[in-house]
Order: C-alpha cells, then structure tokens, then sequence
C-alpha cells in the first residue's frame, strides 16, 4: 500500500466515525419538538340561558285624560362671577393681526410650545402625564439624544404666547414656540 492510499484510508475513516457521531446528534428529532407550540387559548366561555321575550303591545293613550304636564327644561344661568373668572383664562385674539397664513408650499404655518427637553424617558412621560391631566394637548418627540415635550399645536401664535405665560406662572416652565411640523 503506498502513503497515498493510506491517508485516503486515515480521511475516509476519520469522516465516518464523525459522520456517525453527528448523524444521531442531528437527526434525533430534538429541533422537531421544540417546534410543537403549546396551545394557549383558553376554553370558550359558557353561553347565557336563552331567554325569550314576548313582545308588549302598546296601550293607546285615553283621550278624556289630559295629559300630564311635564317638568320644564333645566335652563343654566351664567353666574357673573364664574363667567369673569372663564372670560380672564381665554387668550384675547385679534383676528386681524393674528389670522393663519400658507406657506410657500401651501401648507398651513401651525406652531407649537416646546417646553422640555429630557435625557431621561421616564421625565418626560411624567411631564406630559400631569400635562394632560391638566387638561392640556400634549405630545412627546424623541430626538437622537433627547426628548421633547411639546403642547399644542394650533395655528394662531398669540394664543400659544397666552399659553405659554399660564405654564411659567402654573408650572415653572418656560419653553419656547417653534415651528409645528410633521416630522
């Protein structure tokens, strides 16, 4: 035998004792099992008791009784003082200086306030949280490094100024109003 035929001999030995020690390992089925999912949907609840219903005929009305008279309507009268207190929360707005305008693309110019910027996530979801409880219209951004709260947006400046006095004075945040975009 020369030393070529012994180390085809040597390769071919060597590929079918690894071929017989894999060959179980990858055949025993183990992937097959880990592919059976559990069934996780729960029974179908029980169904209500059938009930009929009989349906009731009307009663016509008898016409020698008059008919009863009925309560009249709750009417809400504005107190003055209340009406006062509402009238100093709205931002006065002069429609004429103040009207929305169209940029170049036609596209309505909204505005918006941003009031905070956060590292943190969690800050800015409790910002906006006790924003909205509040009552205001908030929304959050996420940028590459921070997070933005933002309120509005609304197509009139002023009003967002008005807004943006209330939060100093309500919350201690300045902010500043910026363009309102999509993006």
């Amino acid at each position: 035998m020369t030393e070529q035929q012994k180390k085809q001999l040597v390769g071919a030995a060597a590929l079918l004792v690894s071929a017989l020690i894999l060959f179980p390992l990858l055949l025993d089925g183990s992937g097959y099992r880990e592919r059976h999912l559990q069934e996780r949907i729960p029974e179908a609840p029980e169904l209500p008791d059938r009930v009929d219903i009989e349906p009731v005929e009307s009663i016509p009305e008898r016409e020698s009784e008059p008919a009863a008279p009925r309560e009249p309507a709750v009417v809400s009268v504005p107190v003055p003082e209340l009406a006062d207190a509402v009238d100093a929360q709205k931002p006065q707005i002069n429609a004429h200086q103040d009207t929305p305008v169209l940029d170049e693309q036609q596209v309505p110019v909204a505005w918006t306030l941003q009031l905070a910027s956060f590292k943190d996530e969690a800050n800015a979801r409790s910002l906006r949280s006790e924003l909205v409880d509040a009552g205001y219209k908030v929304y959050i951004r996420h940028g590459p490094d921070l997070v933005r709260v933002f309120v509005g947006p609304d197509l009139q400046r002023s009003r967002l100024e008005a807004l943006q006095a209330r939060l100093k004075s309500d919350y201690a945040l300045d902010g500043m109003i910026v363009r309102f975009t999509t993006q």
